[in-house]
């Protein structure tokens, strides 16, 4: 939307007047005019009771020219200058709508024009934004559950901070602020979980996030036994508790290795803990050897003394 040099036949010296040049305007798809009309009446008459209508128009312009994050910053102004807007939850789920197609993967512009990247990052942040102006409202519950998909989808190479710790947060935020309606928070407490699953299978040394992970399903079967995701919930323990187990049994042979015996029967006695709902468990059951043949030849040692 821009403005040509000359002309001014759609300017007007009241307010109302010109509000209804940028609706006549807007109502025709004539979106240039509409644009000049409803920026002239919000400057010129911004303490006006059109003016909030003149700068919805605004947003309404660029998102019919497929603006949609200078549209997004025109509905934000609206909700800033003007709280008490009578279409108020209509611009959030407007907003809410604009952040939906940037986290389907719509690109950002570059001075708004040129296509240039999706990001993210900037997604989550207009997310951010729609929730702080109505944390309660309709659309805010799936607004924090998209923060949440916006940080897994990020990259972590470009992030200073793990994207999958950022998504956690946003689903628990989710199903602490929204607990009340369960069907979102189990979603939230769920996905919270899930993301500390793919995370523990990027952090091969990190046993802690395992850790979280099984701690995070366990609460979510407690809390909604019933769900149809229990099962696959459950099934993720199990995996979990195995990767975790892996990992103290290869600790466990390095120390025998050493011939470091109670830093070996000490993992190994890990192995047998993490896994004790896990029966018949491969790990657990050569865990319960290796302790054998330790505590035998620790046995050994003693008799000889």
């Amino acid at each position: 939307v821009y403005e040509p040099v000359g002309g001014g036949k759609w300017i007007r010296t009241r307010a109302k007047d010109q509000l209804e040049v940028a609706q006549t305007a807007f109502d025709k798809k004539d979106y240039s005019t509409a644009f000049k009309a409803a920026r002239r009446t919000v400057r010129v008459w911004r303490l006006s009771d059109y003016a909030p209508k003149a700068q919805y128009l605004l947003g309404r312009c660029y998102e019919a020219e497929h603006q949609d994050e200078r549209a997004f910053r025109e509905y934000q102004r609206l909700l800033e200058k003007y709280p008490k807007v009578e279409n108020y939850q209509e611009v959030l789920r407007r907003q809410f709508e604009i952040a939906n197609r940037f986290l389907a993967g719509q690109w950002f512009r570059l001075w708004g024009y040129i296509p240039f990247f999706p990001s993210m990052d900037r997604t989550a942040g207009m997310y951010e934004k729609l929730i702080k102006n109505g944390p309660f409202s309709e659309v805010a519950p799936q607004a924090q559950m998209n923060i949440g998909a916006a940080r897994e989808r990020q990259v972590s190479f470009f992030n200073r901070v793990d994207p999958f710790h950022e998504a956690v947060k946003a689903y628990e935020t989710a199903a602490d602020r929204y607990r009340e309606d369960k069907t979102v928070a189990a979603e939230a407490l769920f996905k919270a979980g899930h993301a500390y699953y793919k995370q523990a299978q990027k952090a091969e040394y990190d046993q802690s996030v395992a850790g979280q992970a099984i701690a995070t399903f366990s609460d979510f079967m407690v809390l909604y036994p019933a769900d149809s995701r229990a099962p696959e919930a459950q099934k993720m323990i199990g995996e979990l508790k195995t990767e975790q187990a892996r990992g103290s049994f290869e600790i466990a042979r390095f120390y025998e290795k050493k011939k470091r015996w109670d830093g070996a029967r000490t993992y190994y006695n890990d192995v047998v803990n993490i896994l004790r709902t896990e029966p018949g468990s491969p790990y657990a059951e050569a865990a319960k050897k290796r302790i054998d043949a330790i505590n035998k030849r620790a046995e050994t040692r003693t008799a000889r003394k």
